[in-house]
């Protein structure tokens, strides 16, 4: 174990469109291969298109809306006891909670095929942001997962 104080986390730029650090991190989640341009172009694309369908409002509150919907309150860690290995709910750091939803969002608009990944982004933000879509879909299978292994939330450490 680290007998040396915690690493101290590397502050996020805010990106320069929205001025947020939000929308940066999804930025870095996005990039490949170093191609940041890329990446930006992507996301801020996808953030008009989110916010096309809607209000015409703030833009920035729709993927905060988004994130919201989708940030995990609790998962679940495998824990070994004995012979046995137990999937313990343990409640999720805010920190944690915000790079799970990002991350989810992500992929998932990855995964979908057959359509851009800037319009399948903006899709599932905008899915998000309404509470449906696969990122809700699989925060509500996280959350059904620790609520089935309750029995074991006694292990956890």
């Amino acid at each position: 174990m680290a007998r040396r104080r915690r690493h101290e986390a590397r502050p996020i730029h805010a990106d320069p469109v929205y001025e947020s650090p939000l929308v940066g991190r999804m930025i870095g989640y996005v990039l490949r291969r170093g191609k940041l341009s890329t990446a930006s172009r992507l996301v801020y694309n996808a953030i008009k298109k989110a916010n096309e369908g809607g209000s015409g409002g703030d833009p920035l509150a729709v993927v905060n809306r988004a994130i919201d919907n989708v940030k995990p309150r609790l998962e679940v860690k495998s824990r070994r006891v004995g012979g046995a290995t137990y999937q313990v709910p343990v409640e999720t750091t805010p920190e944690r909670q915000l790079s799970l939803a990002l991350r989810w969002i992500v992929d998932l608009a990855n995964n979908r095929k057959g359509v851009a990944f800037e319009r399948a982004l903006a899709q599932e933000i905008r899915d998000a942001a309404a509470g449906q879509g696969n990122a809700v879909k699989k925060r509500d299978e996280t959350h059904r997962m620790a609520q089935a292994n309750r029995a074991f939330a006694h292990l956890r450490w």
